[in-house]
């Protein structure tokens, strides 16, 4: 199994990945340890923050275990600074033709964002068979993901933006849905005001959530 079938794979089998964004580095250890405590083993860290950059190595050098991604990445060179950190996969909220690539060429997953037919397209034909959708409740929800999915066999989605504890049944129900981005277990101001405990509190219903919507 190839890198970017076996992340897919693992990413599957937490079907939620909570959408993180950090603006002090000292937070990200405490952070994703609320995360792993509440049965969350894996994170994507959004390059929207100074502290981006730092926060992943910290986390990497400190949970090496943890299926940690670098997300709002927008152009190579954030690719390789994120890796560098010790990012393991790449998300991006459009579909940057050289992110993509550079990631494809080099073995490195990545999840680039789309939402017509033809974004999902370029992805396609490159191979990628995990695509995130975004934004996945303004750009149309499941009812866009059932109408896509159908002209593109073996293509799952990630779709982020919106999505919460209410409405993830919805996406898992079309069976088209690897995992879902989520930020309802990781708001900013729990995160800036340091409530972990309230996070691994989140983080556990939000598995939980996860695992009725499969039933």
């Amino acid at each position: 199994m190839g890198k970017f079938e076996e992340m897919n794979s693992k990413l599957s089998g937490y079907g939620v990945i909570p959408v993180v964004v950090i603006d002090d580095a000292d937070d990200a250890v405490p952070l994703c340890k609320a995360l792993m405590d509440g049965g969350l083993g894996c994170a994507e860290v959004t390059f929207r923050t100074a502290a981006a950059e730092e926060a992943i190595k910290k986390i990497s050098e400190s949970f090496p275990e943890m299926l940690l991604g670098a997300g709002t990445v927008m152009s190579v060179e954030q690719v390789k600074r994120a890796v560098n950190a010790g990012a393991k996969f790449i998300v991006a909220p459009n579909f940057d033709a050289d992110v993509v690539d550079y990631c494809i060429e080099n073995d490195i997953p990545v999840y680039p964002g789309a939402l017509t037919p033809t974004e999902f397209a370029y992805g396609y034909k490159r191979g990628l068979r995990v695509m995130k959708f975004f934004p996945a409740k303004d750009g149309g929800g499941p009812a866009m993901i059932k109408a896509v999915s159908a002209v593109f066999p073996g293509l799952e989605f990630m779709p982020t933006g919106g999505v919460n504890a209410e409405n993830i049944k919805d996406y898992f129900a079309t069976g088209k849905v690897a995992c879902c981005g989520g930020t309802w277990m990781v708001k900013k101001d729990l995160i800036k005001n340091k409530e972990f405990e309230k996070i691994r509190e989140l983080t556990e219903k939000a598995v939980s959530s996860v695992k009725e919507a499969r039933q």
